[in-house]
C-alpha cells in the first residue's frame, strides 16, 4: 500500500505540473515546493532548536496560530518553522511575524521527507487538523522526533474507519498524541483501537477571542452603521449574494455590509450591478458618504473579523458551495449567525444552532424570515457569545500536554 501511496503522490505532483500551465495558484505551489529545500538550507540555523508547525491552508493556519503564539510566548528561545501546502495560505501569511521561517512543504515523497528533516531536525512536529503525510510521519518516527496532530476532528465516513483503510489507520499510530475537538472523534478513534487521543477542543475559539480583544476601529464602517439596523454578510459567494441582494433591495428598514470572499474587480462589479439601493465601496468612500449609503461593499481583504462588531445579525457565506466559512468570527461579538444549508461538516455551526444562536437557510423566503426573526431576538446574540466563551481553552490544554518537557526545561533554566 505504501508503494501505491507514493505512486499517487507522484501522480499528484505531475497533475500540479500540468495545472501550473493554466493556473497561477498551481504554479506558485509547484515553484514553492521545488524551492523549499534550497530555501531551508539557506535559512535554517543549525545551532537552533525548531518546532515545526504544518498547516494545509489559511483556515488551518488560523487554528494553529494561537498555538504558535503561545509557543513563542512561553518558549522564546525555540524557533518556529511554519510550512504551508496551499498557496492560498502561504501567499497571505508568508510574512507572519511569529514564525522564524515560512515556506511551502515539499511533496510527500520519501527522499524529500528525509531531506527536509535532515535540514530542519525539529524537536517536535505539529500537524493541524487533517494533515496525514505518510512519508513525513515515518521519517519523523525513524529520527525519534515526536509528531502531534492538533485541533483534529474525525467522522465515520473518513478512510480510517473503512475496511480498506488499514494503511491510513497505521498512520495514526505515528502520532505521539492526537488532540481532537470533541468526544465523538475520540470515540471513533477508540473504536479502531487508538488510545493516543486527548479531547482538547478547537483552538479557533481561542483565536477569535484574541482577535476580538485586539480588533481595530474602522471609522468608515462605524459611520455607516451608526444608528442603523445592520446585517453583515461575510465571505460571500455568488449564490449567497443573489439572495442577499434581493433581500436588501426589498427591505429598506435594514442596511447591509457585504464582504465578498474574493473581492476581485469582476466580482465586485457583478455584485454592485444588482443593487437597487445606494451603495459605496469601502476603498472609495469616506465617513460622510458611508453614513448616508444603504449598502457598504468591502472591496478589500483582511477586515472582516473587525467588521462583524458593527452588525446586529451576521450572514456567513459558503453554505451553498463547498461549506460555510468561519462563523465564530461573528459569534464572538455576540451577534446571531445565518448561513446556507451546507454546514454539516462544521461542528461549531451545529453548536450554534443547538443553542439557538444560529439558523440555516436554503431559500430567499427563509432568509427574509430568519433575518427579521433574529433582529427581533436579541437574546440570540447573547447565546452566541456564551457559546464561544464556554469553548475556549484548547490552546492551554495542548501546550500542557504536548510541551510538558519544554515547560519543565524552561522552569529549570529560570531557576
Amino acid at each position: 500500500m505504501h508503494i501505491i501511496y507514493n505512486i499517487g503522490i507522484s501522480c499528484y505532483g505531475l497533475l500540479i505540473c500540468i495545472a501550473s500551465i493554466f493556473s497561477t495558484k498551481a504554479s506558485k505551489r509547484l515553484v514553492g515546493g521545488r524551492r523549499a529545500l534550497k530555501f531551508l538550507r539557506n535559512h535554517i540555523d543549525p545551532k537552533a532548536r525548531y518546532i515545526w508547525v504544518h498547516v494545509a491552508s489559511l483556515g488551518e493556519f488560523e487554528q494553529g496560530r494561537p498555538l504558535i503564539e503561545e509557543i513563542r510566548r512561553q518558549f522564546p528561545s525555540v524557533k518556529i518553522l511554519l510550512t504551508f501546502f496551499s498557496p492560498s495560505g502561504y501567499e497571505v501569511q508568508k510574512k507572519y511575524p511569529n514564525a522564524d521561517i515560512i515556506c511551502y512543504l515539499p511533496l510527500d515523497l520519501p527522499h524529500k521527507a528525509r531531506a527536509f528533516l535532515s535540514i530542519v531536525n525539529p524537536v517536535k512536529a505539529i500537524f493541524v487538523k487533517y494533515e496525514f503525510w505518510a512519508n513525513y510521519l515515518y521519517a519523523l518516527e525513524r529520527k525519534g522526533i515526536p509528531a502531534y496532530l492538533v485541533s483534529s476532528i474525525f467522522r465515520p465516513k473518513q478512510i480510517f474507519f473503512r475496511k480498506y483503510g488499514g494503511f491510513f489507520r497505521k498512520l495514526l499510530d505515528r502520532f505521539q498524541l492526537i488532540c481532537v475537538q470533541d468526544e465523538s472523534s475520540k470515540a471513533l478513534l477508540e473504536s479502531i483501537g487508538k488510545t493516543n487521543v486527548l479531547v482538547s477542543g478547537d483552538t479557533r475559539f481561542d483565536r477569535v477571542v484574541d482577535i476580538a480583544q485586539s480588533t481595530k476601529k474602522l471609522t468608515v464602517v462605524e459611520a455607516f452603521a451608526q444608528n442603523a439596523h445592520v446585517l453583515v454578510a461575510g465571505s460571500t459567494w455568488q449564490h449567497d449574494e443573489e439572495l442577499l441582494v434581493r433581500f436588501i433591495n426589498n427591505n429598506h428598514e435594514y442596511k447591509m455590509i457585504i464582504v465578498p470572499h474574493e473581492p476581485t474587480k469582476e466580482h465586485v462589479e457583478r455584485l454592485c450591478g444588482g443593487l437597487r439601493r445606494s451603495f459605496v465601496l469601502y476603498t472609495k468612500t469616506n465617513s460622510t458618504e458611508a453614513h448616508t449609503a444603504d449598502c457598504l461593499v468591502v472591496d478589500t481583504v483582511g477586515l472582516l473579523s473587525s467588521i462583524y462588531r458593527y452588525g446586529q445579525v451576521a450572514y456567513v457565506g459558503g453554505g451553498f458551495g463547498a461549506g460555510i466559512h468561519n462563523t465564530l468570527e461573528a459569534a464572538v461579538w455576540g451577534i446571531p449567525v445565518l448561513f446556507g444549508h451546507n454546514y454539516q461538516r462544521f461542528r461549531e455551526a451545529h453548536g450554534l444552532i443547538a443553542c439557538s444562536a444560529a439558523m440555516s437557510v436554503n431559500t430567499y423566503r427563509q432568509l427574509e424570515t430568519s433575518v427579521n426573526f433574529l433582529f427581533n431576538t436579541p437574546e440570540a446574540g447573547a447565546r452566541a457569545a456564551l457559546y464561544v466563551k464556554t469553548h475556549t481553552g484548547a490552546t492551554d490544554i495542548i501546550i500542557k500536554h504536548v510541551f510538558a518537557d519544554l515547560q519543565t526545561e524552561f522552569e529549570i533554566e529560570a531557576n
